[in-house]
């Protein structure tokens, strides 16, 4: 079992940063490729960004690329999201998942673990 923590939601302005922290129980937290949903009201959970154990090879939405960066610190068995230029689509609650599977970045049913979220709110 792997339990993650999402931190560092909150209410920004249009325009704004945040970064969000994914911290996970396990000690093999490097085994495990690491992605990053969202989910806004009356809508499906979508595809944000994704990271390979290693931290070499990162994924992200077309919606997001160019200002959301994904990274890991392994050492430290967290995650992270930087969220820059936060537009009001953005607002959704985010979350970060780990997984083994070998599956696509973006299928949410190759994770295996889920932590609960962290709210994310861009004000126009």
């Amino acid at each position: 079992q792997v339990q993650l923590v999402e931190s560092g939601g909150g209410l920004v302005q249009a325009g704004g940063s945040l970064r969000l922290s994914c911290a996970a129980s396990k000690r093999t937290f490097s085994n495990y490729g690491m992605g990053w949903f969202r989910q806004a009201p009356g809508k499906e959970r979508e595809f944000v960004a994704a990271i390979a154990w290693s931290g070499g090879s990162t994924y992200y939405a077309d919606s997001v690329k160019g200002r959301f960066t994904i990274s890991r610190d392994n050492a430290k068995n967290t995650v992270y999201l930087q969220m820059n230029s936060l537009k009001p689509v953005d607002t959704a609650t985010y979350y970060c998942a780990a997984k083994t599977k070998l599956t696509a970045w973006g299928i949410i049913s190759g994770y295996d673990y889920w932590g609960r979220g962290t709210q994310v709110t861009v004000s126009s």
